[in-house]
């Protein structure tokens, strides 16, 4: 049969949405490349989605509903039928509806698909059942509501603008590994003679791009921003008349907040010599186009979101956000140009139900009551291995009484706990609706090839389960694409215009949010609002990290990994031999004072549990930190945790979301 060509999308948690050409023969993918027509991803694919048919076709694929007949974590199963995996779910959880109330079976998924369809699936389901709902706020909450409480719902700049800067900073981005195709726009600016900084705590990937890089205490990145404020002010750099025309509060901060901020402190606060913060300051403030781009990772610490919310006032200050190629990109926020109702149907709630935070799940599952968490089903999702807290995770997942439903493509480590596992789809046979929170496109994708074995999609497999619990609402019979093209109709101004005709044929479109040059802001005074009077701490400043005061010595960065993303890919060899082993990093000194050398196993360890890793000496590494990069799976570990059995449930300052770098730990040789 001769090969045919499909477009698709990498489905991933990651900013770039990347458009895909796959080449299929006999029913198999055979290649999976760039789309070169794709406006924002270009033809380039991530080391992550490069033979992406390895991942679609790998030899431990699930493809039959297993059922468990070993202990809890065992991993041992037979087949069985799907008639007979779906009445056995559906028997207890009516059985557990009737007895405990549906609220005792929790749902847990993420974004281990990104399509508005799949991703979205369940949430009408479990509506429908009354079951707990889960807050999803494992990844950046924080960062979405700190600069919300200056910019409102402020559109951010396309992605491509700071072409146009001469100054980029990239603060706590490691792009190279979670962004990789909003490096095109910056390495253009960089050939047009910008100047590209990195600020973050360690020189990680991103760092031989840039020019200059300022390394930070983990966690003091507002207080930095504070004291280049105070620096912007003092040298008689800040932009007045955008301050006075456009900014509310800007007198305030400067009269309440910044005098506390001079260079000395500042530079004892983050690290950074005051020669340095001078010099940032200067280049910041003399920029004819300033623009940050700003990472998920500073808004993972208990001050999370007020850091956040500090680092959107810094372009208001020398008037960034009024020039071309300036201002300050967080996320595009696309989500909101589709009415996911269509999908998501809250109208289908009982009544109101309980809420938990899925950082917290070591805790809901062992520690929660009335009612206690009786059944748990997953999907999109590893939490076993993603999850803070592991040991707690774990031992929730081990409970004989826990009723647990995964639903994977791999053997994962959540799912050796179950006691159904469900085979799942890959994106490539599935349809799908995608939009990126990196850029403003918007792509189609239909199936590419049959599912590999017995695996269905998550819509598919909640369909059945209604059908089974006798749901007869319409939401539970439509097709995936008839639930795209019902998205799609529904009118909204940022797709006004936009190509049906090119979505049909599967080519990313753009949307439009208007992000034009009246100045207009989206706060209900239109204005940056530094000052909320609205809220209750109205100014930005500087609050401590939740582990400022634990006596380990180590601040444990857990940093995301060039060649996986959280723990997916873990499955493919090829990844695993390039990321080496699951490593922890540590600079010569801290190494030394431990009597350590590299290529030892060590044991990282503080109050929550301990991990063996491969110890990696690095100058890279600054003094006082302890960087683990990538979430490996229990199974290629080199003990029997993975890195998230040392981080906890704590949460952040706003939004509820998780505190992965706000932890503290200590490194010794391993017994």
């Amino acid at each position: 049969m001769a090969a045919t060509l499909h477009r698709s999308v990498c489905p991933y948690d990651c900013p770039d949405a990347c458009g895909l050409v796959v080449r299929v023969e006999d029913d198999r993918a055979i290649e999976v490349t760039g789309d070169p027509e794709h406006p924002f991803t270009r033809g380039a694919l991530c080391p992550k989605m490069n033979r992406y048919q390895d991942t679609v076709h790998h030899p431990e694929r699930l493809t039959t509903p297993l059922l468990r007949v070993g202990p809890k974590g065992a991993g041992e199963f037979r087949p069985i039928a799907w008639d007979e995996a779906i009445g056995r779910i559906a028997d207890r959880w009516r059985d557990l509806a009737a007895t405990r109330g549906a609220e005792s079976i929790l749902p847990y998924s993420y974004a281990g698909t990104m399509g508005l369809i799949q991703r979205n699936a369940g949430h009408a389901f479990f509506h429908r059942l009354g079951a707990s709902r889960l807050d999803r706020t494992i990844c950046s909450p924080a960062k979405s509501a700190g600069w919300a409480l200056a910019l409102g719902d402020t559109p951010a700049p396309h992605p491509d603008a700071c072409r146009q800067s001469d100054l980029i900073l990239l603060w706590g981005l490691n792009a190279a590994a979670t962004n990789v195709h909003g490096l095109h726009a910056v390495r253009e600016a960089k050939r047009n003679g910008a100047q590209v900084w990195l600020i973050d705590t360690y020189a990680h990937a991103t760092a031989p791009l840039c020019d200059r890089v300022v390394l930070v205490k983990p966690g003091s990145d507002g207080a930095l921003a504070l004291g280049l404020l105070h620096l912007l002010d003092a040298m008689g750099l800040a932009d007045e008349t955008f301050l006075e025309r456009h900014v509310l509060g800007h007198a305030d901060l400067r009269a309440r907040i910044l005098p506390d901020y001079p260079p000395e402190r500042v530079a004892a606060l983050t690290g950074v010599p005051e020669a340095t913060l001078r010099e940032l300051a200067e280049a910041y403030g003399r920029a004819r186009d300033p623009h940050v781009r700003l990472g998920n990772g500073l808004s993972r610490y208990g001050n999370g979101a007020m850091t956040l919310r500090t680092l959107a006032c810094l372009p208001a200050w020398v008037g960034a956000y009024a020039k071309p190629g300036g201002g300050a990109f967080a996320s595009t926020s696309t989500g909101g140009a589709f009415s996911m109702q269509v999908v998501t149907r809250e109208d289908l709630l009982p009544g109101p139900v309980r809420t938990i935070n899925m950082n917290r799940l070591g805790w809901a599952l062992t520690e929660l009551d009335d009612p206690k968490v009786a059944s748990l089903y997953v999907y999109n999702a590893n939490p076993a291995a993603v999850n803070p807290d592991q040991n707690a995770v774990l031992r929730g997942l081990a409970r004989e009484d826990l009723f647990t439903v995964v639903h994977e493509r791999f053997l994962t480590d959540t799912a050796q706990f179950a006691d159904l596992v469900l085979p799942a789809t890959s994106s490539l046979e599935h349809s799908d609706l995608y939009r990126s929170y990196g850029s403003y496109c918007v792509q189609r994708a239909r199936a590419a090839v049959p599912p590999v074995g017995e695996a269905k999609s998550n819509l598919e497999v909640f369909q059945r389960l209604a059908r089974a619990m006798g749901f007869t609402e319409d939401v539970f019979s439509r097709s995936a694409d008839e639930l795209i093209d019902a998205l799609l109709a529904e009118p909204h101004p940022w797709r006004d215009g936009i190509s049906t005709e090119r979505l049909d044929r599967g080519l990313a479109v753009e949307l439009d949010p208007g992000t034009g040059s009246d100045l207009r802001f989206g706060t209900p005074s239109g204005r940056i609002e530094i000052l909320n009077p609205r809220d209750a701490e109205p100014l930005p400043r500087f609050l401590p990290t939740h582990s400022a005061t634990d006596p380990h010595p180590l601040q444990l960065i857990t940093a995301p990994a060039v060649q996986s993303l959280n723990s997916t890919f873990i499955e493919r060899e090829d990844l695993r031999r390039r990321m080496g082993a699951m490593a922890v990093q540590l600079n010569p000194e801290e190494a030394g004072a431990r009597g350590l050398r590299d290529g030892d196993l060590v044991t990282v360890f503080n109050g929550l549990g301990e991990v063996t890793f491969t110890l990696k000496v690095t100058d890279k590494v600054p003094p006082g930190l302890a960087v683990a990069e990538g979430v490996w799976w229990r199974r290629f570990a080199p003990g029997d945790r993975t890195v998230n059995a040392l981080t906890s449930q704590r949460l952040t300052d706003r939004g509820g979301g998780s505190t992965f770098y706000d932890n503290r730990v200590d490194v010794r040789a391993m017994a």
